[in-house]
């Protein structure tokens, strides 16, 4: 009989007795995630399938997997839209373009847009309603960039590293503002934002700070976990920005090294030699089963179940597009 069939904790093999895993908290889906990925689910109840989606909904390649099993086809433009459809917005926002594309060919548009994207997009136009050159820090070709800078295509420019800013051509030195990509490094951006106020002091900050709590948050939560750590392990698909920005983070803070993966399945066994203490986060569109395989994996080879390593508590809800809320009150669908 073991100690678990008495009610008693196991006992480690002495061997393993000083191994630890550690969870960060916050992790995973953060409010505008969850917003977007139950449109699309709402959306396919409440109007069947085929649901078209441009883009990916969120960057997490198990989730679309998941909706596509369930009937939403996901495009890159809605070109590929047949007319008359009901397409879906991703959480990480379109440009004004997109949305005429959409309104000529007669498409039913439910924007899941994540408002705090929603909000940067309204900076964007009140900065160039000013006649502001607007400084965007972000990443080239992410979509949410793409959505942000063709809301004033004629005033935006991206700055994506602090060595950038030496050849930043602005009309008006005393009249320039500067918005993010919201799903950077807190510390990336903020060295760019101080790179570019050197060469601009009057330079205009957004009312806000647009790197979205979600973000701040796992950054803090990895950074608490990651100077002790033998190995970090972060959930996430290799395009989602915020997910790529934790492995990154870890390694700032100390940690000897850090992993990437989208599941339990890409963990290479050889990154467990020697380790004693393993710390594990994932991105913001990542569900829990996936961080669930990962802690299943880890105990399987003998390490003990996850302490959970709590840095902040998040309560936000989004409520769902006003477009898929009215037509479902109109089903009769909660």
């Amino acid at each position: 009989m073991t100690s678990a069939d008495l009610g008693m904790p196991p006992v480690l093999d002495p061997v393993h007795a000083d191994r630890a895993v550690r969870l960060a908290a916050p992790r995973g889906y953060c409010a505008g995630v969850d917003r977007a990925v139950i449109t699309v689910e709402k959306a396919l109840e409440l109007y069947g399938a085929p649901v078209y989606v441009r883009k990916q909904i969120v960057h997490n390649k198990h989730v679309v997997a998941n909706l596509e099993q369930r009937g939403a086809i996901f495009v890159e433009e809605v070109a590929e839209v047949p007319e008359g459809a009901t397409v879906v917005f991703s959480a990480h926002g379109v440009s004004p373009e997109v949305h005429r594309q959409s309104a000529e060919r007669n498409l039913k548009t439910i924007d899941a847009t994540c408002p705090l994207v929603t909000k940067v997009h309204h900076e964007a136009r009140r900065f160039a309603s000013d006649d502001y050159d607007i400084l965007l820090i972000g990443h080239e070709g992410h979509e949410e960039v793409e959505g942000t800078a063709g809301e004033a295509p004629e005033h935006i420019q991206l700055v994506q590293t602090p060595e950038d800013v030496a050849t930043i051509q602005v009309r008006d030195p005393e009249r320039v503002a500067w918005l993010s990509q919201t799903t950077l490094s807190v510390d990336e951006t903020m060295t760019i934002v101080a790179a570019i106020r050197e060469r601009f002091p009057a330079l205009l900050d957004p009312p806000s700070d647009d790197i979205c709590y979600a973000t701040q948050n796992r950054q803090q939560a990895v950074k608490t976990i990651a100077p002790d750590a033998d190995l970090v392990i972060v959930v996430g698909s290799t395009n989602s920005s915020n997910s790529v920005r934790l492995v990154e983070v870890a390694l700032e803070q100390g940690a000897k090294a850090a992993y990437l993966v989208d599941d339990a399945g890409e963990i290479d066994e050889a990154w467990l030699d020697g380790v004693r203490t393993v710390s594990v986060s994932s991105g913001a569109s990542v569900p829990d089963d996936l961080v669930d395989g990962v802690l299943a994996y880890l105990s399987e080879r003998g390490f003990p179940d996850a302490e959970a390593v709590r840095t902040a508590e998040e309560s936000l809800i989004f409520a769902l597009p006003p477009e898929l809320r009215r037509d479902m009150r109109a089903a009769g669908i909660r």
